[in-house]
């Protein structure tokens, strides 16, 4: 599921003051530790697909302060911020609110959220690095996370087949070299590799991999890198992917790239874990053929290492204006908890922390999205990064890469000059 940072909340009187609404008072005792309602609001996600996990948050809860009464809300992620961003500015937020990670950044900015002690929460010292940095802000934590999505490569095995290759790539090489194989017996109008040239997820994958970045923090002041001799590295390399594999629509994004892989006409993508299995639903797959040979693996990048891919994923916060901020750091603990861990990696997710990932390794079912969340990276975390994502830049830029509008550098220059006028801005 696309999550989109919410660039400007722009509610009225929802910066409010996080030492005098904090989660600790002075005497020690949580703030709204003897509250008697506790209001959690979720995703549909969690209503369709693990109600059972929040009825056992709901049920440890409720042991310890018997008579509470729990409510939840559920909404689609298209809907939920409209919602929240209008109560926010009342006094009637939510105590918990599930967040996409990419999501949080824009609320922790204007203040939205009260901060957390981590050593509360179980395994907080083995958090995934994508998802503790969403929750991160100014040197304090501001939420929890919930789990994990990460992001693989996936291919037709009857395809890599017909070319005599058995295996999955270990090696950038070896995945280049069999590409190659597959576009020359496919022909032209044949997409070897489906990348969608807007893509950023991706893009940027190629980038860190380069060892460039986005944007670095130096003296408190954000300043872009993508221009940089790594980062336009990996931008040529992105480049050389979408000149040589992708022979669809240089002008798309990846929104519906699982619709076009189902089609038949591409052997292989990079993305969203979930992706490669939703092709090949029936009602997706036009070729009758991909249940039974599509092939997840973990993305080799150029530099040598497994490809760092952005760990997408959810996060729960606590509203600052919660009456009842100790219960409800007490839901999101038993809720996220090693148990609660255990039934979402039951359910096809990946944990919030290490120490369960490492398990999930050992697993033939779970083993590619488990080694490839090892290595990821995270938008910067800076106060103006929202308004960056909602104008596209870095869109923007791949697309003029990938069409040869633009040089590699000067599209990239461009795209400093244009991450550089807002980033700092709140």
């Amino acid at each position: 599921m696309k999550r989109r940072l919410i660039a400007a909340i722009g509610i009225a009187g929802m910066v409010v003051s996080v030492a005098a609404c904090g989660s600790d008072s002075k005497d020690g005792k949580a703030q709204g530790a003897d509250a008697k309602e506790l209001t959690v609001w979720l995703t549909v996600d969690a209503q369709n697909n693990w109600p059972d996990l929040v009825k056992a948050a709901d049920a440890a809860v409720q042991k310890k302060h018997p008579g509470i009464d729990i409510k939840h809300e559920y909404y689609g992620w298209p809907d939920k911020n409209t919602k929240l961003d209008a109560v926010l500015a009342t006094d009637k937020a939510p105590d918990v609110v599930e967040m996409g990670n990419s999501e949080m950044l824009g609320y922790m900015v204007k203040g939205a959220f009260a901060p957390v002690d981590p050593a509360r929460f179980t395994n907080s010292a083995a958090w995934l690095d994508g998802l503790k940095t969403s929750v991160t802000y100014d040197g304090k934590t501001y939420g929890v996370p919930y789990y994990a999505g990460g992001r693989v490569a996936n291919w037709r095995k009857d395809i890599a087949a017909s070319v005599g290759v058995r295996t999955p790539p270990k090696t950038y090489a070896e995945l280049t070299a069999d590409l190659d194989r597959i576009q020359k017996k496919e022909g032209g109008k044949f997409s070897a590799w489906y990348q969608p040239t807007r893509d950023w997820y991706a893009g940027m994958s190629f980038v860190y991999d380069a060892g460039g970045s986005i944007a670095k923090e130096e003296g408190g002041q954000w300043k872009a890198t993508l221009s940089s001799p790594e980062s336009v590295k990996g931008l040529t390399e992105f480049k050389n992917v979408v000149g040589k594999y992708m022979h669809g629509d240089r002008t798309k994004d990846e929104s519906d790239r699982y619709i076009v892989y189902g089609q038949g006409k591409s052997a292989m993508i990079f993305a969203a874990a979930w992706e490669g299995a939703t092709a090949a639903d029936p009602k997706n797959d036009k070729t009758g053929k991909l249940k039974d040979n599509l092939e997840n693996f973990v993305m080799p990048g150029p530099s040598g290492k497994n490809m760092p891919v952005f760990l997408g994923g959810s996060d729960l916060a606590i509203p600052v204006k919660s009456k009842a901020q100790g219960v409800a750091a007490e839901w999101i603990d038993a809720f996220t908890g090693t148990s609660g861990q255990k039934g979402l990696m039951a359910k096809g997710n990946l944990p919030n922390n290490k120490t369960d990932l490492a398990t999930l390794k050992n697993d033939p079912a779970t083993a590619v999205p488990a080694t490839a969340a090892e290595s990821s990276w995270f938008v910067p975390m800076a106060p103006g990064w929202g308004q960056v994502e909602k104008a596209q830049v870095l869109q923007t830029m791949l697309q003029s890469i990938g069409t040869g509008r633009k040089s590699v550098e000067a599209a990239a220059k461009d795209a400093d000059a244009a991450i550089d006028k807002v980033i700092n801005n709140k």
